[in-house]
């Protein structure tokens, strides 16, 4: 139900719209709809239940396409251009850069609702200092700890390893610390723990892609932390992100950094679980990478201003966003007050520090060769300052040629 008090901000919206000729317009995908969203399985049932009602009020028909999350961004980047695209769609904050590089979607203003967002949702959704899409949920890895092994949580990396030896001496774990190998994605926030990152960010928050930093001083302290690890026979390679949670699963693991997606596994194990930041390292907590959901209004729309207004206005609520979100941590603050599972309020308060995952273009050139460098390391075929200086230079040597220099 659409609540009064926005009654009359969409009535003002619809008639500008219809005096611009624009409500009249069918949508561009000739659905015959004023406005045709795609969403996935999880987004799309919610506003089937609250188009009706729009409709109802207002006479703006609006068509819910789903379509699976998978096949969002490269169907939407086809079909927008040749006008068979959305007016809004779902999306990760990831895909900015190439959206917005390539004219596919358009700034939106979340007016007096910005305050209701998590900033690191808005952070992740703003590129070159504008703010492209409206988060509605946020994810981030954090440090699970079995209790049973672990009854209080950690604040140091080195505290963390202090105990994972000591239980793996006394034979109460296969191994103490488990990570899973090849992994930038959870290796980061160890990574930042020891000062280091990806790519440097000017006082706005914006990353600077000439500023890489897979070979800074605090990259490869944390890649020296890594190699101590495995030589001391804490960390071993060749653990996937499936055999590592079976090892926490099963109680042969006492720490390990995943996220949200293995709740179920962990749950339906009936292991004892505690979720904590990710320990500080010698330069401080290690910071996380967040990944973020949003809605984008489309730059080929017939009428972004009723697509945005739909937005701020019928789903910017929490009778709706408590809906659409999907075992993660909403990045609505008044639905994320009200959230009652305690696992995605632990994950919130791990993600409070968390950095957007880059959106920019040129992190497509990073993740193979950062993810190389890493196993190098796990694996002893390189010292930790040849893999990491040599995957910068495989980075910055794609960056190069991608920009044309």
């Amino acid at each position: 139900m659409i609540r009064k008090s926005n009654l009359f901000v969409i009535s003002v919206v619809v008639i500008l719209s219809m005096m611009l000729g624009l409500v009249s317009v069918a949508a561009q995908d000739d659905s015959g709809a004023d406005l045709v969203i795609w969403a996935d399985e999880n987004v799309a049932p919610v506003l089937d239940g609250v188009k009706d009602s729009f409709a109802e009020d207002f006479g703006i028909t609006v068509e819910i396409q789903q379509i699976d999350f998978g096949n969002l961004r490269t169907q939407f980047a086809v079909a927008a251009p040749a006008g068979e695209g959305p007016d809004i769609l779902i999306g990760a904050h990831d895909w900015l850069g190439e959206f917005v590089s390539n004219g596919l979607v358009l700034p939106v203003d979340l007016g007096d609702k910005a305050d209701q967002f998590v900033q690191v949702g808005l952070d992740a959704l703003t590129f070159d200092g504008q703010l492209y899409g409206m988060p509605f949920q946020t994810e981030n890895v954090a440090l699970f700890r079995n209790v049973d092994l672990v009854p209080e949580p950690v604040e140091t990396l080195d505290e963390m390893i202090e105990i994972a030896e000591q239980l793996q001496a006394e034979g109460l774990v296969q191994q103490g610390y488990v990570l899973q190998q090849a992994d930038p994605f959870h290796f980061f926030g160890i990574q930042t723990a020891f000062g280091g990152g990806v790519f440097g960010q000017d006082e706005a928050g914006n990353y600077l892609p000439d500023e890489l930093l897979i070979d800074s001083e605090g990259s490869i302290a944390a890649a020296e932390w890594l190699d101590e690890q495995v030589k001391a026979g804490n960390l071993v390679g060749g653990i996937d992100g499936d055999a590592a949670t079976a090892m926490f699963a099963g109680g042969d693991a006492a720490f390990f950094i995943t996220g949200p997606w293995n709740l179920q596994n962990f749950r339906d194990a009936g292991v004892n679980y505690a979720i904590d930041p990710i320990p500080a390292g010698d330069a401080g907590p290690g910071r996380p990478f967040s990944g973020v959901r949003g809605f984008f209004v489309s730059a080929f729309s017939d009428d972004p201003l009723l697509a945005q207004t739909f937005l701020t206005e019928v789903v910017a609520t929490d009778g709706v966003m408590s809906q659409i979100v999907s075992n993660r941590a909403s990045a609505f603050i008044p639905t994320l007050e009200n959230q009652d599972d305690p696992d995605l309020a632990a994950f919130a308060i791990a993600g409070e520090n968390a950095l957007p995952m880059p959106a920019i273009p040129e992190m497509g050139n990073v993740w193979a060769a950062w993810s190389d460098a890493i196993t190098l390391v796990f694996n002893q075929d390189a010292t930790p300052e040849e893999a990491f200086t040599n995957a910068a230079e495989q980075i910055r040597t794609l960056i190069a040629e991608g920009s044309g220099e």
